[in-house]
């Protein structure tokens, strides 16, 4: 991202994010980081990960885990539960109305040049 996002827009987009991404793989605080860099989050901090991913823990959307790690100390993967299942469909309907309403606002604005 070229430009640093607002924190609050962007707060909603980064749970979405999470969710969508473990739902594919259940990964690690870093290795979580890393994903969203090579989505192009690349001035994401992990002090705003890691709280992130505390309190979808403590909302059951998603479940972490100790494992053994061939680097090092053990690492707390995260996988999605039911629930946070639920709230990514949840989140990727919302996320489609918001992204064909502002097309339109954009379209009818600025196509009116």
């Amino acid at each position: 991202m070229s430009d640093k996002i607002d924190s609050q827009m962007l707060k909603g987009v980064l749970t979405g994010s999470i969710l969508l991404l473990l739902s594919k793989e259940e990964l690690y605080g870093y290795g979580l980081s890393k994903s969203l860099d090579s989505f192009g989050f690349t001035n994401i901090s992990k002090g705003t990960i890691y709280p992130l991913l505390l309190s979808l823990e403590k909302k059951n959307l998603i479940k972490g885990s100790m494992r053994a790690s061939e680097n090092g100390p053990k690492r707390k993967y995260y996988a999605i539960t039911e629930e946070g299942t639920a709230e990514k469909e949840k989140f990727l309907a919302q996320w489609s109305d918001l992204k064909n309403n502002m097309e339109r606002i954009i379209e009818g604005v600025e196509g009116n040049d």
